[in-house]
């Protein structure tokens, strides 16, 4: 049954998207009848954390994935615990099933760091460029819905206080354009249903990322400025920042392509 206050305050177009999932339509995003696509992540795709200035974690932290940072030097990953590897192309860490690039280790990694930097930056840009079929969802406040898929933008900061549902099959794509922060709070939750994949969720936010303690997030995130997951905050996706990624005990799991 759908939210009766989510009935009643949202816009048609978002109705209409709504209605198609539950009624187990296709994954069309509502904007004329078109597909949306997912963002192409280019060379960004091979990490699971990325960051351009800083990667931090208070651990024990686990990660699933390779992290990056570039054009910041390996001192500017801390908490990891790093341990080189014999070949100075990457370090590896405890609490990383991975592997660690940094700037300053030997080549091929800086170059393959800047292309990833700079595809990260054009995913951005691209995922900030959609048309979006709904606007201004919930004056900013999304907690307690279910979202079929889309582009959904908002002018403000993106609220998440409760658990939120995407619902919509194994090719269904979800994209929100936040130009301010994106804030959910402890223990709220992202839940993907109906065959819905992580990979196929892209956050694009101008601001500040903040996921507070025991919060869980599916999907990329693409910030313009830091990510920060606090205690025991989980992402099924990708931390990929313009700036800093700051983890606090927190599960980090790259998505199945």
């Amino acid at each position: 049954m759908m939210n009766s206050k989510w009935y009643l305050a949202a816009p048609a177009a978002a109705l209409l998207l709504l209605s198609s999932a539950a009624c187990g339509g296709s994954s069309d995003s509502g904007g004329g009848g078109s597909t949306t696509a997912p963002v192409n992540l280019g060379a960004a795709g091979g990490y699971v954390i990325l960051a351009k200035s800083g990667i931090d974690t208070v651990p024990t932290s686990a990660v699933t994935g390779n992290l990056g940072i570039s054009p910041a030097a390996a001192a500017a990953i801390t908490g990891f615990g790093l341990t080189m590897d014999a070949t100075n192309v990457f370090a590896t860490s405890s609490q990383v099933t991975g592997r660690v690039y940094a700037a300053d280790y030997a080549a091929p990694t800086p170059a393959n760091l800047t292309a990833a930097v700079s595809a990260m930056e054009t995913a951005y840009t691209n995922a900030a460029g959609r048309a979006a079929a709904v606007t201004e969802l919930g004056a900013g406040n999304i907690g307690g819905m279910t979202l079929a898929p889309g582009v959904y933008k908002w002018g403000t900061g993106l609220l998440i206080p409760t658990d939120v549902t995407l619902s919509g099959n194994a090719s269904a794509v979800w994209i929100f354009q936040v130009a301010q922060t994106l804030t959910m709070s402890s223990g709220a939750r992202v839940l993907l249903a109906g065959g819905a994949l992580p990979k196929n969720v892209f956050w694009q936010v101008g601001g500040a990322v903040t996921l507070g303690t025991t919060a869980h997030c599916e999907g990329v995130i693409l910030g313009q400025t830091a990510i920060t997951l606090q205690t025991g905050a989980t992402v099924n996706g990708r931390l990929l920042a313009q700036t800093a990624v700051n983890i606090d005990g927190s599960t980090v799991v790259e998505p199945a392509p």
